[in-house]
């Protein structure tokens, strides 16, 4: 089942247990699939790599709302945006553990040779690869200058 049938599932169970709080987030994601279908003028089906990474990018839009919220000492409105993370994040894949980044990160860059910051883009591209979906961008950036910075 694709991920755009599973929200529009989500959406009709939120609807019948008026959960205002998941139709908003669901409704926000529905609304990005059909932005992305039809970005070219031609309206064609999105791939599930592409779902996932539109659900991503919502989440990450909330994380970064919330974040905001939280350092002006705005809990009402931080909450809003948890919750609708809480919902998001039902349709992504487990995230990984820092330490399993951490070991990708060192598997690759043994792997590439890479010796300091000046290789960072480099690693950066094959790690994100490997993880798209699985570990956050923020995260694996922070490992790899660690990594890179020894």
């Amino acid at each position: 089942m694709s991920l755009q049938t599973e929200v529009m599932d989500k959406m009709k169970e939120a609807m019948k247990a008026k959960d205002t709080v998941a139709l908003q987030a669901l409704r926000a994601v529905k609304s990005a699939f059909l932005i992305a279908k039809t970005a070219t003028g031609v309206q064609e089906e999105i791939t599930a790599d592409q779902e996932l990474k539109i659900i991503q990018k919502q989440v990450k839009q909330r994380k970064d709302s919330a974040a905001i919220f939280i350092q002006q000492n705005r809990q009402d409105l931080a909450d809003p945006e948890l919750a609708e993370i809480a919902v998001l994040e039902q349709f992504l894949p487990e995230a990984l553990s820092e330490e399993a980044i951490a070991k990708v990160v060192i598997e690759t860059i043994a792997k590439l040779g890479a010796s300091g910051m000046k290789d960072m883009g480099k690693v950066m591209g094959v790690v994100s690869n490997e993880l798209s979906g699985k570990a956050d961008g923020k995260i694996i950036s922070t490992l790899v200058k660690q990594q890179l910075m020894k």
